[in-house]
């Protein structure tokens, strides 16, 4: 019961930070984010408003938030990347991602405007990657949630593992129930 949690948890396995990331995988990790947008619009596409409030596992956020999360959690991200790279070390903001997805707009919204919005950040945060050189993803910040530095790169493999992750969350559910 509690492996079959945890695989619902993780269907694609928890993030495991590589050591090293060549220049031509950070290219490749840039065009999954690109297409991020696209397949997410896809998997939720003709998800009525029952099936969106779907929860992708007991106790789990619905599938909903999980549209709603994904813009949420990569503006994030986007904000940071900008920050590190304008600015030595800067020490980031957290968000309290379980609480943004406790907010009406996240448990009630029509999911068109996330997608639509997770669609145009992609485009912008993937144009300003593909701009930033091989030293520019050696620049870190802080977390101060964490306790810890952050070097881009490794948040790149992050937020590329963190999109497939919540697309798998969608799919499986989906799956699962027939639709």
């Amino acid at each position: 019961m509690q492996e079959d949690l945890e695989k619902l948890r993780y269907p694609i396995g928890k993030f495991i930070a590589p050591e090293l990331i060549y220049f031509d995988e950070i290219k490749k990790l840039i065009a999954e984010l690109e297409a991020l947008p696209a397949k997410v619009r896809k998997a939720v596409s003709g998800l009525n408003d029952s099936q969106l409030d779907t929860p992708y596992r007991p106790g789990g956020w619905t599938l909903r938030q999980v549209v709603h999360h994904l813009p949420d959690s990569h503006m994030n991200a986007y904000i940071r990347f900008k920050l590190a790279i304008t600015q030595e070390t800067p020490t980031i903001l957290p968000y309290m991602e379980d609480r943004w997805a406790e907010l009406e707009e996240a448990k009630h919204a029509p999911v068109g405007m996330s997608l639509d919005l997770l669609e145009s950040l992609h485009k912008r945060w993937t144009m300003f990657l593909q701009n930033m050189s091989e030293a520019d993803f050696q620049r870190t910040y802080i977390h101060p949630e964490h306790q810890k530095t952050f070097r881009l790169d490794i948040v790149l493999a992050l937020y590329a593992w963190h999109g497939e992750h919540h697309l798998q969350h969608i799919l499986v559910t989906r799956g699962a129930n027939g639709w």
